[in-house]
Order: C-alpha cells, then structure tokens, then sequence
C-alpha cells in the first residue's frame, strides 16, 4: 500500500539539507549490497534524526536496531560533543559492516556497539536515557518501550521507527505478524497513562514519545 504519494516524497527529499557524502556512501553501498536495503532510513529521516538530537541535545543515546550504522551517524551528527550512543545490533554480519562504517567515519568515540540481544544487553546498560531510537523486530516493540521507559530521563524522548508498517496497519482485517504488533505497539503507547505521543506520517511512520509531567 503507497501510503504518501512519491511525488510528496520527492519534494521533502528535494528540500531536505542533502545527506554528507559519508552518509550517502553508506547509503548507497547498503542498497547495492544489502539485500533488505529498504529497512535503511532514507534521507529525510536521517537529516530528521539528526535535527531531533541537535535540538534536545541529548547525554545518552540509545538505538536498538543498528542495521548498517546509517542511523546512528545520522544521530551523531546532531550529538553534543560530551553525547555518547549505544546501538545494538542482533545480526553479526549487519554488525561488521557498521562496525566497519563506524571506524571508517572516526565515529568511535561516541558510538559504541554492542552485538546481541537487546534484551540482554539493555539492563546491562548504567544510563539514563536521553532519547531512544527503536527500530528492531516489530513483534518486540512492546517489550523494548517497557524496558525503556523506566530509564528514560524526565526530559527524555522515544523515537518509535516503522508505525504506519507499510500502510498494513490500516487494512482490515489485520494481516501479518508484523502489522499485527505494531498496531498493538501504537494501541499500548496510545492508551499508557504514563507517556503521551505525537504520529508523524514521515517515511513508513515514526511516533515521538514523551512521559507525562506528574
């Protein structure tokens, strides 16, 4: 399902600061080589991502889902100098390669990745989170907004990937494993009392989050 219309696409992209050349070689090795290179954030996102971390200015950032590290440089380009981002990365090979990236771009010095489970690797992490990027197996969403949110800073932001799901979320009946899990994701966030939310319809969807003032 065509959610935005390309032409619409186009025009953002077209008046969107282009990426750096860095970001664009990463760009386009992942799409020649990638064979899931649609899961890669485009250009609007990406500049996106990096406006949101220059506005916050946040300490500690946390991605879960690296994929080829195009988000996270894109995250590291809006950093504070004192800023530090750990992504985590569950497929070796998608790990190397941003690992690979990672040191190519001297990003090392504030992206550290850590290559494993999330779910393991979370609690292990001694941080107050400042914004978290979730783009990982859709059927986990839940589970990683609910690790999260009790170490998410008071001026805190969860950056939720992917939850207009191709357009699938709004066929009824719903279909897929996938779509199913994201619209129970939205459905979860939507109705926490905890935490209020903003949907934005950029690329396949990303929702902003926040906790609720007490």
């Amino acid at each position: 399902m065509e959610i935005i219309s390309p032409l619409v696409e186009s025009y953002t992209a077209k008046f969107t600061s282009p990426e750096t050349e860095a970001l664009r070689a990463i760009s386009e090795q992942t799409i020649a080589q990638h064979p899931l290179s649609h899961m890669l954030s485009g250009v609007v996102q990406g500049q996106f991502l990096s406006m949101i971390c220059a506005m916050i200015q946040p300490r500690f950032v946390l991605e879960i889902g690296t994929f080829t590290g195009y988000s996270a440089l894109c995250l590291q380009k809006g950093l504070p100098e004192d800023g530090m981002i750990h992504t985590i990365e569950l497929r070796p090979e998608d790990a190397q390669t941003a690992a690979e990236n990672f040191k190519k771009f001297n990003a090392n010095k504030q992206i550290t990745l850590h290559l494993g489970n999330a779910r393991e690797i979370i609690p292990g992490l001694p941080f107050k989170w400042d914004l978290v990027f979730i783009d990982a197996d859709k059927t986990s969403y839940i589970d990683y907004y609910e690790m999260v949110l009790p170490v998410l800073s008071e001026r805190g932001f969860i950056i939720a990937d992917n939850v207009l799901f191709h357009g699938q979320v709004l066929e009824d009946p719903l279909k897929g494993k996938n779509a199913k899990a994201i619209h129970a994701f939205n459905e979860h966030v939507q109705n926490d009392p905890r935490t209020e939310q903003v949907m934005l319809s950029i690329r396949d969807g990303i929702s902003i989050i926040k906790k609720r003032k007490a």
